[in-house]
């Protein structure tokens, strides 16, 4: 089995990209890696640097990189990049570039993160040439086998990982090739123009060569119908890259990493996490503090969608910074400390972090930094020499404890299911993107992470789960739920029914299927569900912080919409400041449902305001559930595994200051035992922690 293969914890870095690292420091970079404990080496083995010539590949520098990993004991992911274009396949194929919505082709570019040519701004299919066109497709196939034959059954190979962080532009492809598949697409969903036309609202449709894919980003039917085309369509190319590479190796890993962008760029980019895991054995993703903050819930939060995704595979953090950022729009104006430089501690804090949320390995995105282009001397834990620096010593100890005999049963046990599940509902996240392209309200990505920071910052686990998984949770928060098709409204109310327990924000499938309004709000029978009818609806978001409310007595702060409601099965439990009835609870079948006509998650994103911290706290009260892990000091973070071993805790330490708390787990407390991890000043005995600042300890529970 192509898992089998990966060592115990899979640690290492991006080492290769054709102009970096220099050629003379090869052989003494991998005996350092070596001697440090790195096991795997990732390569971007980039078509635009191999294929030199049509039919003729420089294949040098690539097999030394494999020979070497073979004589030092490391393993080779192979990236494949084949949206790096030639340039002789760019000229030849001019009439087979990837066009935007404004009519410019995609151009070929010099690429950032590796200093040579040949990329664009899109990351999906062939680059800057759409495989809609056979004749690139036929090319990237033909890349791809001479790459995995030549490759087959090398000592260094590991596998490969497909589509470098699978995303795509939101503007493309609008290239003849792509308006074709679009045709053929819609005929195989309607059949014929006239059920095109009552559902598109055009009635003007003489031929299928009549439609255009829509230029204009706004909420119609036919928008659903291009964001999905196009996310099937670049996901299918990636099967085929998929299955191009298995046609010639059977035994391969296969792996691929995404961004943790599914919220919120699912519908606008194609960031689908669950889509992209289920293709392969290994997932992961790349997540860069520099870029998306260093506070503890965003640490947690790239890990914790990436896991829920992976759904109980293997997954990395398959991209992780050891070193600055520099001069870079995401670091502007932020403070030194919060992410733009990788101090040791920090590292330690970021990969310990990752293992707590469930990661199964950990990639340096540099082994050292590029010494040429915009992005010279970032990520990387080597110095721009290569030598060793105070960062690579700690990923060097964190690497060699991870993967010492003794840790085994440490990572053999798994996170438990969190205590909670935040609901994600792709047509919500599409219809949201369609409604607020032009001005841009960032209501669904404040509802999703308000909710998730909510909970968070109450030491209570939310875990990600998509629609379609629902059985796998019994309790489920929906912060954004505006739209819904019918068959998902449908399996909601089939799961409450069932028994399970409901809480949701405002306006749940208020729209319906191919985005129309129901007359009926709730919609589509969520009405028996939460017990209620709608009463009035306010659709603004811009002055969302003048809402307020009660639950049971206590003040929370609104945001985003406001639904008010009339009650029929349901029993109210608070009111808006006007006195409007705002939340209503409901037993439906064996289940039951919490309706909050307003956005607290949005609120608290902003604000972090105490009263909206209490209502998530209040929120999973209501539920009925206890904790799994409670600690008594919210500085600090606790994640629960169990596995073959028993149970085993690890509690984080973001900040610059030790941290003592005591433990409670379930309804009872839990006597620590045997300490896999506890840096110096740590402690942990009886039910009480003591944590070193930037670090974690991480013990069994007896």
């Amino acid at each position: 089995m192509p898992l089998d293969k990966l060592p115990q914890i899979p640690f290492g870095a991006v080492y290769f990209r054709k102009s970096n690292p220099p050629k003379a420091d090869w052989e003494r970079d991998y005996g350092v890696a070596s001697e440090d404990g790195l096991n795997v080496f990732r390569h971007w083995f980039m078509w635009a640097a191999i294929e030199r010539k049509p039919g003729v590949y420089d294949w040098e520098d690539y097999d030394r990189q494999m020979d070497l990993a073979a004589k030092n004991g490391i393993k080779t992911i192979i990236a494949e990049l084949t949206h790096t274009v030639p340039d002789w396949a760019y000229r030849q194929w001019s009439h087979a570039r990837q066009v935007r919505a404004d009519g410019r082709p995609m151009t070929s570019n010099m690429g950032v993160s590796s200093a040579t040519g040949g990329f664009s701004n899109n990351g999906g299919g062939a680059g800057a040439l759409t495989m809609n066109a056979p004749e690139v497709k036929e090319a990237v196939g033909a890349f791809l086998k001479a790459l995995a034959t030549r490759y087959k059954g090398h000592p260094g190979l590991l596998g490969y990982d497909v589509w470098n962080e699978v995303n795509y532009a939101a503007d493309v492809d609008f290239s003849d090739y792509m308006k074709a598949d679009y045709r053929l697409w819609l005929q195989a969903k309607y059949g014929d123009l006239d059920t095109l036309a009552q559902a598109w609202y055009r009635y003007s449709y003489a031929g299928w060569d009549d439609i255009e894919p829509p230029h204009e980003v706004a909420a119609y039917p036919e928008n659903l119908d291009w964001l999905e085309f196009k996310r099937q369509n670049y996901y299918d190319q990636m099967q085929f890259k998929i299955d191009t590479i298995r046609g010639i190796d059977s035994d391969c890993l296969i792996a691929a990493h995404g961004v943790g962008g599914a919220i919120p760029n699912m519908a606008a980019n194609g960031s689908d996490d669950w889509l992209a895991a289920s293709k392969v054995e290994l997932y992961g993703l790349t997540w860069v503090p520099s870029r998306r903050g260093f506070k503890p819930w965003q640490n947690f939060f790239g890990p914790d969608l990436t896991r829920a995704a992976a759904r109980g595979k293997p997954w990395w953090h398959a991209e992780r910074p050891g070193g600055p950022l520099w001069l870079q729009p995401q670091v502007l104006g932020r403070d030194k400390e919060d992410g733009r430089v990788m101090d040791p501690e920090d590292i330690r804090t970021l990969t310990m972090t990752s293992f707590a949320a469930g990661a199964t390995g950990v990639l340096n995105l540099r082994y050292r930094p590029l010494l040429d282009g915009p992005l010279f001397g970032a990520f990387g834990s080597y110095g721009m020499d290569g030598s060793r620096t105070p960062r690579s010593d700690m990923a060097s100890a964190i690497g060699k404890w991870a993967n010492a005999p003794e840790q085994k049963p440490l990572f053999a046990a798994k996170p438990v299911k969190g205590d909670i599940a935040i609901l994600v509902i792709p047509e919500a996240q599409a219809w949201d993107y369609l409604l607020n392209h032009h001005h841009k309200p960032e209501t669904y990505r404040e509802a999703m992470w308000g909710a998730y920071r909510g909970f968070f910052d109450n030491g209570i686990q939310a875990d990600w789960v998509h629609i379609d998984h629902i059985a796998d949770y019994d309790t489920i928060y929906a912060p954004y739920p505006i739209m819904l098709t019918a068959e998902h409204a449908k399996a909601l109310a089939a799961w409450v029914e069932a028994g399970g327990t409901l809480i949701s924000e405002a306006t749940p499938g208020y729209f319906g299927d191919r985005g129309k309004v129901g007359t009926v709000q709730p919609n589509n029978g969520l009405d028996a569900v939460f017990g209620v009818r709608e009463d009035e609806v306010e659709f603004m978001p811009d002055i969302g912080d003048r809402i307020h409310f009660a639950l049971d007595g206590r003040p929370v702060q609104g945001g985003g919409f406001l639904q008010s409601y009339r009650v029929t099965t349901g029993s109210g439990r608070g009111s808006f400041a006007d006195g409007r009835l705002a939340v209503v609870e409901n037993r439906f079948g064996a289940g039951k449902t919490m309706l909050v006509g307003t956005h607290p998650g949005i609120a608290y994103f902003k604000t972090s305001g105490a009263d909206n911290l209490r209502y998530f706290a209040d929120a999973f009260a209501w539920t009925g559930k206890t904790q799994q892990v409670q600690l008594s000091n919210p500085a600090l973070q606790a994640r629960l595994h169990e596995g073959p071993a028993g149970r085993i805790l690890w509690v984080i330490n973001s900040t610059r200051e030790v941290q003592q708390a005591t433990l409670s787990v379930g309804s009872g407390e839990a006597t620590l035992g045997t300490v896999y991890w506890a840096g110096s000043g740590a402690s942990a005995s009886g039910t009480s922690i003591t944590v070193p600042p930037r670090d974690a300890v991480v013990v069994q529970l007896l």
